[in-house]
């Protein structure tokens, strides 16, 4: 028969499981560049995404804004990098009324270029492409591509499928129109951050499935493929900054999507094989941060090329901070690569 503890030694077991179960639920040290970043985001105020209604959601400060912010402070210009020219476009959405395009052309380049369909984050409810500029734009400048930047009908107003078919609309639409722009419509990628990575896998399946051209290679950063909140990433970053357990679940209550459609949560879809090489860029603070590892797991058990890279210090968001955290502009450079590859591999 186990002894007793005496009440002094209980208490400090108790106090120790305290305190390992807080720390458990602290997300990792971000590195100093992101910091700063994110105490610029705690600085503007911002409310907790999952307090508020979709439309209160969608005007609060961005980690966009945030990177504005530490611009500033540094006394340096938040204007857009110089480089690429954007037209801009509205075409037809899968459900009707229109959606819009904009095509980011890298300066002095000569065609016909490679092509890349873009779509931006923010859990299929929040954000748009102009907070998500910094990222086609960086991608245009250094993998010498054309970055064709999608909106698409957002939750819970027009709810799943509505950003997978648009986001399809938008695949297509390139492939029809890419020689207007200078493109190249037989090297043509697709690409995303969070919820816009689903969309650009969501793509290639429904092109494999439906028989269309797949695209030629799929950017995929800290993807949102699964609804698993029991992950440890999702219990080490369940208070993570900007990206949060409680805002995942909000942003899945109001996406509406069928777990069992092959179009909503790739990493439980029947098969992956058939589709494009894939690189996946995962930061370590972020609670999808598992989830995008499991994918490209997944990925080549299938037989599919991957390139994964695990970025340490850094939160979810990173991706476009170029201008103020390092880190991030060695994703874009690493991803621009990947892209560059791809592309003169099928030149």
């Amino acid at each position: 028969m186990k002894k007793a503890l005496p009440l002094t030694a209980l208490a400090a077991a108790l106090a120790c499981n305290f305190a390992a179960a807080q720390d458990a639920a602290q997300p990792p040290k971000a590195e100093a560049h992101m910091q700063k970043v994110l105490d610029a985001l705690k600085a503007l105020n911002g409310k907790p995404i999952e307090t508020l209604t979709p439309q209160e959601a969608r005007v609060q400060p961005s980690a966009a804004d945030a990177v504005k912010k530490v611009l500033t402070d540094m006394h340096k210009s938040t204007a857009p990098e110089p480089g690429v020219t954007i037209k801009d476009l509205n075409i037809p959405a899968a459900g009707g009324g229109t959606i819009p395009l904009h095509v980011y052309v890298p300066d002095g380049a000569s065609g016909p270029l490679p092509v890349m369909v873009y779509y931006h984050g923010g859990g299929f409810v929040i954000a748009d492409t102009k907070t998500y500029d910094a990222s086609p734009r960086a991608l245009a400048k250094m993998a010498k591509a054309i970055i064709v930047s999608a909106d698409y009908r957002r939750a819970p107003e027009h709810k799943f499928p509505a950003a997978p078919e648009d986001a399809f609309a938008a695949y297509t639409y390139t492939l029809q129109h890419a020689k207007e722009w200078g493109g190249d419509p037989m090297r043509v990628a697709v690409g995303g951050e969070s919820a816009g990575g689903n969309l650009a896998t969501v793509v290639s399946l429904m092109a494999r499935d439906k028989k269309a051209q797949l695209p030629l290679h799929q950017l995929l950063v800290y993807p949102v493929v699964d609804n698993d909140m029991n992950r440890p990433s999702y219990q080490q970053n369940a208070n993570a900054k900007p990206l949060n357990k409680p805002m995942m679940a909000w942003f899945f209550k109001h996406y509406g999507a069928d777990p069992k459609s092959p179009y909503a949560l790739p990493l439980k879809n029947a098969s992956l094989s058939g589709l494009p090489p894939a690189t996946i860029i995962a930061a370590e603070i972020d609670p999808l941060r598992d989830e995008g590892k499991a994918y490209a797991d997944k990925l080549q058990q299938a037989g599919i090329k991957v390139d994964y890279k695990l970025y340490d210090g850094v939160t979810h968001e990173f991706f476009g901070m170029g201008a103020v955290v390092p880190k991030a502009k060695d994703a874009e450079q690493y991803a621009a690569d990947a892209l560059k590859k791809a592309f003169d591999a099928k030149r």
